[in-house]
């Protein structure tokens, strides 16, 4: 949102004529009659060519009108002219945020809470902006300083839930919704957020309500529908989820993330529901009418590069690059093209797309690209980059430490502490079961039920076995409920063996107690197994074990079969690197080890199934 003239805050301004003009230009311009504003504002700009105010209220019109480059020409001017003045600053942010070009928008807007370090609005729109990005704790920290300097507006506080909750910092992002509701009790769509946090909680009933008054308060959008939609799949109502997923597509055909949950649902769970269903001739046949839709190909796009069609997706991606050819569109060619070989062309987009945008996770690709290359070297320097961006980036600290294990430096070792980072413990005897077996048994008997896929789920680690949706860990029955509470007790207990080192990007971190992001259970079948991976959600990841093939339990060195490993990375990039670290599963017990390791299970063949129960969890900071 733009605000007024600078001149008022002491920017080089005009004489009082002129002001007076400025003034109902900006009236205009406010009213929404930007034709009329912009033929006022034009001809006193030639009359006061040195007004910092005029050529920003030049710039504002400008970018109403659609004159996206003149505009931008403008606000440089106007800065020139004004020496930088705050809310020229915030303009041209806001401006640039609102053209879509998030990275140029946080330059003026961090020079503007540098320069005017009591402005809320610009700590607001910093906020924002960096959110937009994916930058969660920058946004946290400036919407934080927002709501101090004014504590009373409600989209701050709103905007600061959702960044909390994209950061996976549930419990304040509750907080913060909460503080938005007591300033505006009916407001849907901070309703419609609190019910994604409550969703992530495992809240399903609360979710739901939360849902429900966002809808009675006037809310009716594909996304909120989309949202229900996700917790029928997290209540085990999968057919009810799949025909309103269907129903959303034909009512919405504008609406991408319909799509993508109508693709996640049909593979996983159309053959079970309909044996004859092919997820992707469906998906082809929905969308088809609506493919010519910028959002809807990009969402069809990715989701046949999840499916492992890359030569269809490559011809969608060209497409939108001949429409508008925009950073993300080359971006994703660029991982197109380098997982169907064509490395030499990919090398070419990459180079030129990172000089245009630096945002972590084009510089992950890149970074990826350049390990499959072999140059190592770039490949450690792109993920740097990445971290500095965002310090908690995992799948960045994953790719630097690979960089770093093949150009032999000694921080990998630092960054890789298996030794001391990866345990593996015994949950205490949960109350009201008499041994841990029984237990076992009770909680085995909760989770086979919960296993309603046919295949596991797109752009996941597992193979040859099936995902629970939703949070597991939130679900009220006794048995893992009661796992829920030996679980965080567990981890609780390693966490405080830990001793804090402000460098490292997992121990820098450490905290006294932890908060569940995602849980799941896995059930691997015979020659099923994890792909290696990290987890980007989180900052510890975890298995713990219910069921394991006898030949699992009882197998001896060098016999690896179902065991989890550590520090290969994934097969895909070509390097020739061993396991750093095995850990033989064991019923009953709890490995931790910090979200980055490359992690993954050794394939087993026996008839008997593999039960796993895993946790994402974060660091449990104080509360708003």
């Amino acid at each position: 949102m733009m605000r007024g003239p600078a001149s008022s805050s002491g920017a080089a301004g005009a004489p009082a004529p002129q002001t007076r003009a400025l003034m109902e230009a900006m009236q205009l311009l406010q009213r929404g009659d930007w034709t009329t504003a912009l033929a006022r504002v034009t001809a006193l700009v030639s009359e006061a060519p040195n007004s910092a105010d005029a050529q920003q209220l030049f710039a504002m019109c400008l970018a109403e009108a659609g004159r996206a480059s003149e505009a931008e020409a403008a606000f440089e001017r106007a800065l020139d002219l004004g020496r930088g003045h705050p809310l020229i600053l915030l303009n041209y942010g806001a401006f640039l945020r609102r053209m879509g070009r998030y990275d140029a928008a946080l330059v003026p807007l961090q020079r503007a809470t540098v320069q005017a370090p009591k402005h809320a609005n610009a700590w607001r729109e910093l906020g924002s902006t960096a959110l937009a990005l994916g930058r969660n704790q920058q946004a946290i920290a400036a919407l934080e300083q927002a709501c101090k300097l004014d504590p009373d507006a409600v989209a701050t506080w709103h905007t600061l839930g959702r960044a909390c909750l994209s950061a996976g910092d549930l419990a304040r992002a509750q907080d913060a919704l909460s503080e938005a509701l007591k300033r505006k009790p009916e407001s849907a769509p901070i309703l419609a957020s609190l019910g994604a946090v409550k969703r992530k909680l495992g809240q399903v009933e609360q979710a739901m309500t939360a849902y429900q008054q966002a809808r009675a308060a006037g809310l009716d959008t594909p996304e909120l529908e989309d949202a229900q939609i996700g917790l029928l799949v997290d209540q085990g109502l999968v057919r009810q989820a799949l025909t309103r997923a269907r129903a959303l597509v034909t009512e919405h055909p504008e609406f991408a993330s319909g799509y993508t949950t109508l693709a996640h649902l049909l593979w996983e769970y159309g053959a079970a529901l309909e044996p004859e269903c092919d997820p992707l001739q469906e998906l082809a046949a929905r969308i088809a009418g609506a493919v010519q839709l910028p959002r809807v190909r990009l969402a069809y796009a990715r989701i046949l590069l999840s499916a492992q069609r890359a030569e269809a997706a490559l011809t969608h991606i060209r497409a939108l690059r001949a429409l508008a050819d925009q950073p993300v569109f080359a971006a994703l060619e660029a991982d197109t093209l380098a997982q169907l070989g064509d490395t030499a062309a990919a090398d070419r987009l990459y180079a030129s797309v990172v000089e245009q945008v630096r945002e972590p996770a084009l510089l992950n690709s890149y970074a990826r690209h350049l390990l499959r290359l072999g140059r190592w070297q770039e490949a450690a320097e792109r993920a740097q980059q990445a971290t500095s961006l965002d310090p908690d980036n995992q799948q960045a600290w994953a790719y630097l430490g690979t960089a770093w294990r093949l150009l032999g430096d000694p921080r990998e070792a630092w960054l890789c502490d298996y030794q001391q980072l990866v345990t593996q413990v015994s949950i205490a005897i949960p109350e009201g079961y008499q041994s841990l077996s029984e237990f076992l048994v009770q909680l085995r008997a909760a989770l086979l039920p919960m296993h309603h896929a046919r295949s596991a789920p797109l752009e996941q680690s597992v193979r040859g076995g099936s995902q629970t949706p939703g949070v597991l860990l939130g679900a009220t029955n006794a048995a893992i409920g009661a796992l829920r509470a030996a679980l965080q007790a567990s981890t609780r207990s390693w966490l405080g063996s830990l001793r804090s080192d402000a460098k490292h990007p997992f121990l820098r971190r450490l905290s006294a107690d932890a908060q569940f992001v995602g849980s799941w259970s896995v059930l691997l079948q015979r020659a099923g197994k994890h792909s290696n991976h990290v987890h980007q959600e989180g900052w510890i990841s975890s298995a713990f074990y219910v069921d394991l093939p006898p030949s699992v339990v009882e197998s001896h060195e060098p016999d690896f079969a179902g065991c989890l490993q550590f520090g290969q990375p994934p097969v895909e990039l070509g390097l020739d690197l061993s396991p750093r670290h095995m850990v033989r599963p064991k019923l009953g017990t709890l490995a931790l080890f910090p979200s980055y390791f490359w992690h993954g299970t050794v394939p087993f063949e026996d008839t008997h199934p593999r039960l796993t129960v895993a946790f994402d969890a974060q660091p449990k900071r104080a509360r708003i």
